[in-house]
């Protein structure tokens, strides 16, 4: 089983607006991202709630996800990925932790990275375009209590510094992996990008 944490707590606060919020394509970022991971093979999908939440649980409302609010979203992205996997069902083996400002991942992309982990014996996954490293990363449930002991606005880098040699790199087509929106023109830029 694989339970995917969509990191949706941050204050936006390099953009200066609530940039999950925002328009994209008929529906806004965080809908367009939460869509296509449903549209995926996950399992179960998490949703980490924490600056504007109320509007937020109104926009993923009905779409079969668990919420969870993170109390502790101004201290860092640790605190999201520490209160989604609270949450994670019992027969969870893998954990997807997915940034929900990254709306032009497609299913086929995420698709990609489950099935490379279900056949991996290696712990953590994490997608390659070119030379850049990207998001979403899978881990294995084996480093869940690592996780929950993560601190700041780090996310998982500490575990992928300290356990390179059980990292299996996964080449992928699209360079969506490495595209978050954390400016204006990040935003803009996106849609001069075919989706």
């Amino acid at each position: 089983m694989v339970s995917a944490i969509l990191l949706a707590a941050g204050e936006a606060k390099r953009m200066g607006r609530p940039k999950l919020l925002m328009p994209f394509g008929d529906n806004t970022v965080l809908e367009r991202t939460l869509d296509n991971l449903l549209a995926s093979e996950v399992d179960e999908v998490i949703v980490v709630l924490g600056a504007r939440a109320e509007k937020m649980r109104k926009l993923v409302a009905g779409r079969g996800v668990k919420t969870v609010f993170n109390l502790d979203y101004h201290r860092g992205m640790s605190t999201s990925i520490i209160a989604g996997l609270k949450q994670v069902d019992s027969r969870t083996q893998w954990v997807m932790v997915a940034l929900a400002d990254q709306p032009m991942i497609g299913k086929e992309t995420y698709n990609c990275l489950l099935r490379e982990s279900l056949g991996s014996e290696k712990g953590i996954i994490v997608p390659r375009y070119k030379d850049r490293r990207g998001n979403p990363v899978i881990f294995s449930i084996k480093y869940k209590e690592e996780l929950l002991q993560l601190v700041g606005d780090i996310g998982g880098r500490e575990l992928l510094k300290k356990y390179q040699d059980d990292i299996l790199e996964v080449a992928v087509d699209s360079e969506s992996v490495t595209i978050d929106i954390n400016t204006l023109d990040d935003y803009y830029s996106l849609f001069k990008s075919p989706q």
